[in-house]
């Protein structure tokens, strides 16, 4: 499976939450005993802790933006106690104090203190810092482990009673099914619907997971690869997209497609996660020209022609030989389209206000969709590209 440089946050910021929800608990035990209030002073300031990444670091105010809301000033005094926690770290036990020059821009940190009258900026009283060197070391470990542990496919069937999933995954020659079993102890998510992004998918339930979706599990596979374990699952509804650019808006990172199936015009958003890539015209026409043999081979009988669901040739090998086309592709942008182009497309699957958030977008497909409108399908570009979990030994998407 192709994996983008975009980091996979999912796992650290969970565990980031998570720690810092007890660390909170941890400083609410440490400090001293509230003192009944003196009618004759003013009230106190009340406390406020803010969880985020360091945007910028000037003299001795941090500029913070949180997880949610907007940037923060952090002021933090010489006398202030920073403690440097791992990721995992659930307490304060192997906490290391570490001083304020050691702080950098894109670490997390964890800010307790009184804030401003105007809410604008925060005088610290304490920080918990987790440094981005530690939050990025541990980002590779969880990719490789999903890369070694992980297996993807589209969803058949499910079965609530058992906990079972059936998914079809891509094998040489055609497709074969593997069993992923789940349990209470298995964590579920699923893909935000207008995001792109893995550390965006939200706690889900089996009952979310539909056939036609999209999975990827991480876990332990039987010697056949046809049971699998699951510790974790991600999945989600996407789309997949042909057609002709109509209009492209530059300032909103915004192109319009007619959709070949739907006859309609979409709006394809173009982020920073999304991957842009162009197939030269050789490349095309080579794939192009493939998807024709197949086509003839299964029409006639002959050898190596047999035709996948739906009628496509050969969905598995022209699945398997377009996503290793892709991986070697240079990324492209939106500058590098023009009004005409054919494009394939893998989104997100969009929200009620209308409009999806572009995975992958492949341009210079025209050979392909003109050897087959409908056959694109059976060389669906992978959106697993993006929240690097690699597929499987064997698996068709390396």
């Amino acid at each position: 499976m192709h994996s983008t440089t975009r980091a996979l946050h999912l796992a650290a910021r969970i565990v980031l939450i998570f720690a810092a929800c007890v660390l909170l608990r941890s400083f609410a035990c440490a400090e001293a005993a509230p003192q009944p209030p003196n009618p004759q002073q003013a009230p106190a300031q009340t406390a406020k802790q803010v969880l985020g990444a360091i945007q910028a670091i000037q003299g001795s105010t941090i500029t913070l933006k949180p997880d949610t809301g907007p940037a923060v000033n952090v002021v933090v005094q010489g006398s202030v106690r920073i403690l440097r926690v791992a990721p995992g770290q659930t307490d304060l036990k192997n906490a290391a104090a570490i001083q304020f020059a050691d702080l950098q821009v894109g670490d997390r940190i964890l800010v307790r203190g009184i804030p401003s009258a105007d809410g604008q900026s925060l005088t610290a009283s304490s920080v918990i810092a987790m440094k981005r060197s530690d939050v990025e070391a541990k980002q590779q470990q969880e990719r490789e482990d999903w890369q070694k542990r992980g297996t993807g496919g589209l969803v058949s069937a499910v079965d609530p009673a058992s906990g079972t999933i059936t998914i079809s995954v891509p094998a040489p020659g055609g497709t074969r099914t593997v069993a992923v079993h789940t349990t209470k102890d298995t964590i579920i998510r699923r893909y935000a619907p207008d995001s792109v992004q893995f550390d965006d998918a939200k706690p889900s339930s089996l009952s979310e997971v539909k056939p036609g979706d999209q999975l990827r599990a991480r876990g332990a596979r039987s010697a056949d690869g046809s049971q699998f374990a699951a510790e974790e699952i991600v999945s989600g509804a996407f789309r997949n997209i042909s057609g002709t650019v109509s209009n492209l808006d530059a300032a909103a990172n915004t192109l319009t497609v007619a959709d070949l199936a739907t006859k309609k015009p979409v709006v394809v958003k173009i982020s920073a996660q999304s991957q842009v890539l162009k197939l030269p015209p050789q490349i095309a026409q080579g794939l192009a020209f493939q998807m024709k043999g197949g086509a003839r081979g299964a029409a006639s009988g002959a050898p190596g022609g047999a035709a996948g669901e739906g009628g496509n040739a050969r969905p598995g090998r022209g699945a398997a030989d377009l996503q290793q086309v892709l991986n070697r592709l240079p990324k492209a942008s939106l500058a590098d389209l023009q009004k005409g182009d054919a494009v394939m497309i893998v989104s997100t699957e969009g929200t009620a206000s209308g409009g999806v958030t572009a995975i992958t977008l492949l341009a210079g497909v025209e050979p392909i969709l003109q050897a087959s409108p409908g056959g694109a399908q059976a060389m669906t570009l992978s959106p697993w590209n993006i929240g690097g979990a690699g597929g499987e030994a064997g698996d068709a998407n390396p």
